[in-house]
C-alpha cells in the first residue's frame, strides 16, 4: 500500500533529519485528514529508516498551525465518520514514535498543534509564537494525551489555564511553563533547531533510543489516556453543545447555549 500524499505538507530527509513542513499557509496550516495521514506515514516510515534519526515539524508563512480543520469536525458531527479518521490515526501513532521529535513554532499554534508539542522532545518558538487550545469553547475536551501530559510538564494549575480556561500563552510564558526549550528570533529559529537535530543525528543510535525510552517511560498509560480522550471527543462532537459552538464559530456569531438548556 502506497504512502498517503498531501500537497499541503512537504516531507524531506537529509543529514539524518526528516522534516515535515506544513505548507497550507493560506488556511493558517489547518490540518486535514490527508495531512494527518501523510504525517503518520512519515513518522512510521522514518522510525523504520536508517536514514532518519530525528523527526522535525515546521510551519510556513509565519504560521505553525491553527489545528484541526473545523469543517471536518462539523462533517463528523453530521455523520461523516471518515472526516476525523486521519486525526485519530495520528493521535494513535504519536505515543509509539521511537525517534526524537523536534518542533519549530514560528507564529500561532492552536489545538492539536499545541498538544503535539507535549509529545516532542525539543520545542523552539519564535517571539511571534502563541499557544492556545480552544477545545472547551467548542464544547469539546482536551485530546492527544494532553490531559495527562500537560499537567505532568507544566504543573496542574498552568495546564488547567491552557486547556480549560483557554488562556493564550505567549512564547516566553510557554518557555516558563516548560514546554518550550528556547525562544529564538524568527530569522534564526530553523538554524537553531537544525543544529540540535544534527547533534542528535550524530549520537550513537541505540543509546539515543534507549535513553529517550527511559525518559519517556511506559507509553501504555499515555496510549490509554489518548484513547479515552478520543472516545469522549468523538461523542462530544455529536453533542448539541459542540455542534452549536462550532457552527457559531464558523458563522462568526456568539453561541446560544441558553436555548439548549431550555430545550428549544
Amino acid at each position: 500500500k502506497g504512502a498517503h500524499v498531501s500537497q499541503d505538507i512537504e516531507i524531506s530527509v537529509g543529514d539524518g533529519v526528516q522534516r515535515l513542513r506544513l505548507t497550507r499557509a493560506s488556511k493558517r496550516n489547518a490540518l486535514t485528514a490527508a495531512m494527518y495521514d501523510a504525517m503518520s506515514d512519515a513518522l512510521i516510515a522514518g522510525d523504520a529508516s536508517p536514514d532518519v534519526a530525528v523527526h522535525m515539524f515546521l510551519g510556513s508563512g509565519g504560521q505553525f498551525s491553527s489545528g484541526n480543520d473545523l469543517n471536518d469536525f462539523l462533517a463528523n458531527a453530521k455523520g461523516d465518520q471518515g472526516a476525523i479518521g486521519g486525526v485519530l490515526r495520528f493521535i494513535r501513532t504519536l505515543p509509539g514514535v521511537k525517534k526524537p521529535m523536534i518542533a519549530v513554532v514560528d507564529g500561532p499554534a492552536t489545538g492539536i498543534a499545541v498538544t503535539l508539542l507535549f509529545h516532542c522532545d525539543l520545542v523552539y518558538a519564535s517571539p511571534a509564537a502563541t499557544f492556545s487550545t480552544p477545545f472547551l469553547d467548542l464544547g469539546l475536551v482536551p485530546e492527544n494525551g494532553s490531559s495527562l501530559l500537560a499537567p505532568r510538564i507544566m504543573g496542574y494549575q498552568r495546564a488547567f489555564e491552557l486547556l480549560v480556561l483557554g488562556e493564550t500563552f505567549p512564547a516566553e510564558r510557554a518557555r516558563e511553563a516548560g514546554f518550550v526549550n528556547a525562544v529564538v528570533p524568527s530569522e534564526a529559529i530553523e538554524a537553531v533547531a537544525e543544529k540540535a537535530a544534527r547533534r542528535l543525528a550524530l549520537k550513537p543510535p541505540e543509546a539515543l533510543s534507549l535513553s529517550r525510552g527511559l525518559m519517556r517511560g511506559d507509553t501504555k498509560e499515555l496510549a490509554e489516556r489518548s484513547h479515552q480522550e478520543a472516545v469522549m471527543f468523538g461523542a462530544r462532537l455529536k453533542s448539541p453543545e459542540s455542534r452549536e459552538a462550532i457552527s457559531a464559530f464558523l458563522e462568526k456569531r456568539k453561541p446560544d447555549f441558553a436555548k439548549l438548556r431550555s430545550g428549544s
